[in-house]
């Protein structure tokens, strides 16, 4: 930014700025988008968005990784042959790259990463993963990273969306001029609060199949017992209260736990505190998210000799690694490959199908209840 008098220059009003992108143009012949944006000290995104607009007027033609003007690069023209990839030659397409933003890489997420991975095989899509920390401004950076240096098409995200920072962040996603589908959360934008487009399992209902399962085998309070870090947390504990309610369970006094948070040092406390409220109650089953707790539980039933599923039935939530239990816990299976394809296949449609009309889509896909050793009919 230029200086005068000691006083910056006034900021370019967007008309002027689409106009010196059209001039680089007719000089240049075919600019990258990260070129214009250090060129003219604005973001990418902001470029993105007058390239979109210019090429909706037919001024420019979007190309891989910036803008053409419309009929083509001036003959002879080196740049375009080096940086720019047409949408198709003959009847060659050409490679989609879609960038993937995930909260972990080791814990329920690689089912997704593979349900997406499955899904771009068939049409060779690229496709670029990134992991977060479950932190709004970790996966900003990583957002901006795919954005500006991959120049991906298209991003597949599970979103930080609650607090300031997330609600900013889902506001940078939604302004992105690129197809952005969120996997595993949902959310709403702008003043009437339009729905981004989402693919998430229904864990609400997963958690109420659990309850309906245990009430079955004639279970009359079942308690739950929740991670609150987890994003999934909320719903299911709205699917095991809505279902209980529904069933006539009692709720007063059963377990209805989510600490805040526990190390080592206090798990078997946390625990013990869990089976002396069920003791205290006559509660018989209860309801575990997620697999690592659930097991912790069970061990903790065979220090203080409380038989499962004898005195106790347990079902965990998420199915990771419940079969490996002893028992083999009943367990809640999110539909987590499932929900990786779909959202690359809404992503691929949004993608050939850039009409602004086309509606928002949210696709909820049901869990699985997965029956083992853990659960039988109370003594």
């Amino acid at each position: 930014m230029t200086e005068t008098a000691g006083r910056p220059a006034p900021a370019q009003l967007p008309y002027e700025r689409r106009a010196q992108v059209v001039e680089l143009l007719r000089r240049r012949g075919v600019v990258r988008a990260n070129d214009l944006a250090a060129e003219l000290d604005v973001s990418v995104i902001t470029i993105r968005r007058d390239i979109a607009l210019l090429a909706s007027r037919g001024v420019v033609r979007r190309v891989r990784g910036g803008a053409v003007l419309s009929g083509g690069a001036p003959a002879g023209d080196g740049e375009r042959e080096r940086h720019a990839v047409p949408e198709a030659t003959g009847t060659a397409v050409r490679q989609v790259t879609v960038g993937v933003v995930v909260p972990s890489l080791t814990y329920y997420w690689p089912d997704v990463i593979r349900g997406v991975r499955e899904a771009a095989t068939p049409s060779s899509a690229r496709v670029v993963l990134r992991g977060a920390t479950y932190q709004a401004e970790d996966e900003r950076r990583q957002l901006s990273w795919l954005v500006e240096s991959m120049e991906v098409d298209g991003l597949l995200v599970a979103p930080t969306t609650t607090g300031e920072e997330g609600e900013a962040l889902v506001r940078w996603l939604q302004a992105a001029d690129l197809p952005v589908v969120l996997l595993e959360r949902a959310a709403a934008v702008g003043p009437y609060r339009e729905a981004m487009e989402s693919v998430v399992s229904d864990h609400a209902l997963g958690a109420a199949m659990a309850v309906r399962h245990l009430a079955t085998l004639g279970h009359r309070r079942v308690g739950v017992l929740t991670a609150a870090q987890s994003p999934t947390t909320q719903h299911v504990r709205r699917g095991w209260r809505q279902a209980c309610e529904e069933l006539g369970l009692a709720l007063e006094g059963t377990p209805d736990v989510s600490p805040a948070g526990h190390g080592e040092a206090t798990r078997a406390a946390v625990l013990d505190g869990v089976l002396d409220a069920c003791l205290a109650s006559g509660t018989t089953a209860m309801l575990v998210h997620s697999d690592p707790e659930a097991m912790s539980l069970v061990e903790r039933c065979q220090v203080r000799g409380v038989r499962v599923p004898g005195d106790l039935s347990l079902v965990a939530y998420d199915d990771e690694v419940a079969e490996l239990c002893d028992p083999p816990l009943t367990a809640v299976r999110p539909p987590k490959a499932a929900v990786g394809r779909a959202a690359f296949e809404l992503l691929a449609a949004r993608l050939a199908d850039r009409d602004a009309q086309r509606p928002a889509h949210r696709v909820v896909i049901a869990p699985r209840l997965m029956v083992r050793s853990s659960s039988s009919a109370p003594r």
